[in-house]
């Protein structure tokens, strides 16, 4: 927490010295005349003035409200959000977020997020003799992006039922754990024309992380500090004129520590198929030249998208694996271990008819199917999942036999940048059914937060 706060005071004192003061008191003023016009005396239709004041409010730059869902059992937070930007050339784009939520059982989480994106302007050459074509304007080539931060979380409920398949479907235990991370990581993309179809990019990741576990009774337990590396490969072809998209992702993670026995190695392998149902459907993922509380749609925005009122749908097939390596009588951390049912410690729905952290292992294998459209041309839709998976204690463990099931059914919504908001109801898990709402604890757009695991 030391640490979060030296670093919150510096960039603090830092923003005004990069940002001229009249431009922050300039945006400060623009943002409340725009709150009069969305949010005092609005015009237009009532479905409009409610969108754009909710826009407005939630996402709104410099200052908006910031809002999420923490890890399952800890609750919904609210709190501040800030967001500046600097453009020192034509070539490089610099973007600040800090932010901070707090929740209903006094779990928190509060950080601050830089990001640098280089933009990249190919040389316009003029070839010898006429032409009677018009030359096409200059193309901005896929952007490298680097992002710094900070983060502490401090979270009073995880659910721990043991480790593997075969645990009782209670609690052993409830645990509370802190965490500070403090890291970089850069996303590069490959610009060699033989593999610019697979639209590839490098990934690599350093990071500090300091952990706290404390039991159920809030005593303290020993701490953990770890020096954790990442480095891995992403593929993003699409084909059929973007009705079929390719997210693949490959990474490879170090975790070292001094405490005896606790370091270890983890590969992921994400595979995950898009299957849009319309042509020039916005994006929906995460943007590496965004923080988690920008929305932008390009690096070069200065507002997020309106509330679509288009038809969207897509189908989607996933394939995650994950296997953890260990060495010298060395072992995960019980809490390091990534969990299936419900959701997991970052947020994420898998298995969700089961309890949150329902299953427990170094190594897991999960199937998903999945469906989702807008109802009519609103900015609400229908979704439906199927998920099937199992952890292991070891990669030999995992197999297609015993698969834990679960399917769910409800309503999201994606309205402009505002967080994705999910209702499910889950069931066909043989433990009954899980109700989750949960909204997203960053922007639609907005780069996805440093992983707890």
């Amino acid at each position: 927490m030391k640490r979060l706060a030296a670093l919150t005071v510096f960039c603090l004192w830092f923003t005004p010295q990069v940002f001229a003061e009249n431009l922050i008191e300039a945006e400060l003023r623009a943002e409340g005349s725009k709150f009069g016009s969305d949010c005092v005396h609005p015009s237009g239709s009532a479905f409009t003035a409610v969108g754009d004041c909710a826009q407005l409010l939630f996402t709104g730059s410099p200052i908006h409200i910031a809002v999420g869902s923490l890890a399952p059992q800890n609750g919904f937070g609210a709190g501040l959000a800030f967001t500046a930007h600097y453009t020192p050339n034509e070539n490089w784009r610099l973007f600040w977020d800090f932010d901070g939520v707090a929740t209903r059982n006094g779990s928190w989480r509060a950080g601050g997020y830089m990001t640098a994106v280089l933009i990249r302007h190919p040389k316009i050459v003029v070839l010898p003799g006429g032409s009677s074509k018009k030359p096409s304007g200059p193309k901005i080539e896929a952007m490298p992006a680097f992002h710094l931060y900070s983060q502490a979380i401090s979270l009073n409920k995880i659910g721990y039922f043991g480790l593997g398949q075969s645990t009782m479907n209670s609690p052993e235990t409830w645990f509370g754990m802190r965490e500070t991370i403090v890291g970089a990581n850069a996303v590069m993309p490959v610009t060699l024309s033989a593999l610019a179809p697979l639209n590839l990019s490098l990934y690599g990741e350093a990071n500090g992380r300091f952990t706290a576990i404390r039991d159920g009774f809030g005593e303290p337990n020993p701490s953990a500090t770890y020096a954790q590396f990442g480095e891995g490969i992403r593929f993003n072809p699409s084909l059929a004129n973007g009705h079929v998209q390719f997210n693949y992702s490959l990474t490879f993670q170090e975790w070292a520590t001094g405490t005896s026995g606790a370091s270890f190695r983890r590969f992921t392998e994400d595979l995950a198929h898009v299957f849009p149902l319309y042509s020039g459907m916005r994006s929906l993922g995460p943007q590496e030249f965004n923080g988690p509380d920008s929305c932008r749609q390009d690096a070069s925005a200065k507002t997020c998208p309106p509330i679509s009122r288009n038809l969207e749908g897509s189908f989607g097939l996933e394939f995650l694996y994950t296997v953890s390596f260990v060495s010298g009588g060395n072992s995960v951390p019980f809490y390091l271990d990534p969990t299936i049912g419900g959701s997991d410690i970052n947020g994420t729905a898998v298995l969700p008819s089961y309890a949150d952290y329902r299953f427990r292992g170094p190594d897991l294998m999960v199937f998903r199917g999945s469906f989702e459209h807008s109802i009519y041309k609103w900015p609400i839709g229908a979704k439906f999942m199927v998920d099937e998976g199992r952890v292991g204690l070891t990669s030999g463990q995992l197999g297609f036999d015993h698969l834990a099931h679960s399917y769910a059914a409800g309503l999201t919504i994606h309205a402009g940048g505002l967080p994705v908001i999910d209702l499910l109801f889950a069931w066909g898990g043989h433990e009954g059914n899980h109700t989750i709402a949960t909204v997203d604890n960053s922007l639609l757009g907005g780069a996805s937060r440093p992983s707890l695991q």
